[in-house]
């Protein structure tokens, strides 16, 4: 749980995670990465943490950006699976969390917002345009590529190049989905946020993710980086079979998706 001056929000944000955590039967920890705030967003973690073990806080000295604390908490984490919550709370935790039993079955699970609507039509032209240009410029078809996506760890330290701005979980997505991996993409519940502004269409957010978006163009089509295979023990379920099996004890949504390498399969 990435947060930078969220005061207003961290404490809910935390206990929203953790009571998903109890109501999706997850073994899980929240990691707070305090990124450089400059307000009690620290000071509030803190307290959730002396009041509940399952959470911990990593500090950052000044701002290193979003995927830099992504990266930072994937190192540190104990589990085997993990999942980028937002410390604004404008996330339901219960709408990725709801869907962990997959990963009996595929080793990323995509999240695509179907509530569309309590975005700006600002806000919504512009994330489709980055859909668009993502999927043509690597061959895909994602929903979505920058929500609240669960993968497991294993995949995430053999990836051979991070991106540490906005653009880390496209660039986490496109890597691993030219390498084959398994993943299934399911519907999500977008929330609105009460207090505060977005940071990700700040000017230095979307320089950064132009940035990142040049660079795994770079590692795709010219050095081939992004596409060189995985080590076999992080491979779970990698071109494991032709079909999917239904996961055990868990009730998706009908309109729920599977896909291996851009190509639709029905879930459920």
């Amino acid at each position: 749980m990435p947060a930078l001056d969220e005061e207003q929000h961290i404490r809910d944000a935390l206990r929203a995670t953790l009571n998903a955590f109890d109501d999706c039967g997850v073994d899980g920890e929240v990691i707070v990465i305090n990124d450089g705030s400059r307000d009690r967003t620290r000071e509030i973690a803190l307290e959730v943490a002396a009041a509940d073990a399952r959470v911990r806080l990593l500090d950052h000295d000044t701002p290193q950006g979003i995927g830099a604390s992504f990266w930072d908490a994937v190192d540190a984490a104990r589990g085997d699976a993990i999942c980028m919550l937002p410390g604004d709370n404008e996330n339901e935790p219960g709408e990725i969390l709801r869907y962990w039993r997959l990963l009996d079955d595929v080793d990323v699970i995509v999240p695509f917002v179907y509530n569309r609507e309590v975005r700006s039509p600002l806000r919504n032209v512009i994330s489709a345009a980055y859909r668009a240009i993502v999927n043509l410029s690597f061959g895909l078809s994602f929903n979505y590529t920058n929500g609240t996506v669960l993968c497991r760890r294993s995949l995430l330290l053999a990836l051979p190049t991070r991106d540490d701005g906005f653009f880390f979980t496209t660039d986490i997505l496109v890597q691993l989905s030219r390498r084959g991996v398994l993943f299934a993409e399911v519907p999500y519940r977008l929330g609105t946020r009460d207090a505060g502004e977005a940071k990700a269409l700040s000017w230095n957010g979307l320089m950064r993710v132009s940035q990142g978006y040049a660079r795994l163009l770079y590692s795709v089509h010219v050095t081939g980086l992004a596409e060189a295979p995985l080590p076999l023990d992080s491979r779970t379920h990698l071109r494991r079979s032709p079909s999917v099996s239904k996961p055990a004890e868990s009730n998706p949504p009908a309109d729920l998706q599977s896909r291996e390498a851009g190509s639709d399969r029905l879930l459920g």
